[in-house]
């Protein structure tokens, strides 16, 4: 090998962890704090409160583990309670009317059927002021066993749900999702999540959506006309709908990542700080 053609292959990682961080527009450790370290937007944590939004601190629904996370510290949801933290979306996750490109990434530890209490679990949301006009999430099933793991993109209720009928009751292959049959989770180890959207309102283009567990590809979402309509000041990032378990080193990208993306983010040995 030419020494030039070295110098490339040695700077090759380098590069793509440049195009990493350029990326990076959110990140909360939780090493101290339910607050993000790192934001183009705001990094206070809010809960709802009524019809208002007030910082969240850590209470009997959710707590901090200094120790107990993937890196550092992580934050803890003990039981199915009614704090949801969440992080506004504005200037951070990028939704626009137009197209909108993100990623999201997150570190979750529990198992499943033993930890989470009966009903649908929702450990990360992407919301907007109606979940009619958009809902992102990912979910664990509440009805199999063992349960399935889903990421979802559901665009305008019309588009979706033309029939008005209950989530539930559509088949599988007729939702708007990536469905994960055996999914890895455990208690004992920590699972690498991310989730991509792509050309999201975008009518000239093909919109998608992927998931990823552990650095490998899980599904696509793709032939839908996703469509949003949320009010862009509305929409945030939402954490620990009736989830039990622990969560750590939660990031957002301003673009879709790709395949070798995701496995270089899933490998860092650090995660996401060593991108700071």
């Amino acid at each position: 090998m030419k020494f030039p053609a070295l110098l490339i292959f040695l700077a090759a990682p380098l590069f793509a962890q440049d195009a990493l961080k350029s990326s990076l527009v959110f990140h909360a450790s939780f090493d101290a704090s339910l607050n993000a370290d790192f934001s183009k937007g705001d990094k206070t944590a809010m809960i709802k409160k009524g019809k208002d939004l007030i910082p969240c601190e850590p209470n009997e629904d959710v707590k901090l583990s200094p120790t107990g996370g993937k890196f550092g510290g992580c934050v803890h949801f003990p039981k199915k309670g009614l704090t949801r933290p969440q992080f506004s979306g504005v200037n951070m996750l990028g939704y626009n009317d137009k197209s909108w490109n993100a990623s999201v990434s997150v570190w979750l530890r529990l198992t499943p059927d033993q930890d989470l209490e009966p009903g649908y679990c929702d450990p990360v949301q992407i919301t907007g002021d109606d979940t009619k006009k958009g809902y992102v999430f990912l979910e664990f099933s509440k009805d199999e066993n063992p349960r399935y793991f889903r990421y979802a993109v559901r665009p305008l209720f019309e588009i979706w749900n033309p029939t008005n009928e209950q989530w539930a009751d559509i088949p599988f292959e007729k939702r708007p999702m990536v469905q994960v049959s055996k999914p890895p989770f455990t208690r004992d180890t920590w699972t690498h999540v991310v989730f991509t959207l792509s050309e999201i309102n975008n009518k000239s283009a093909k919109p998608s959506g992927a998931l990823y567990l552990n650095g490998k590809k899980q599904g696509s979402i793709d032939g839908w006309e996703l469509t949003f309509g949320w009010d862009p000041a509305s929409v945030a990032l939402v954490l620990g709908a009736s989830y039990v378990g622990h969560q750590d080193d939660l990031a957002v990208f301003n673009r879709a990542l790709n395949d070798a993306e995701v496995t270089q983010l899933f490998e860092l040995k650090g995660g996401v700080s060593d991108l700071r």
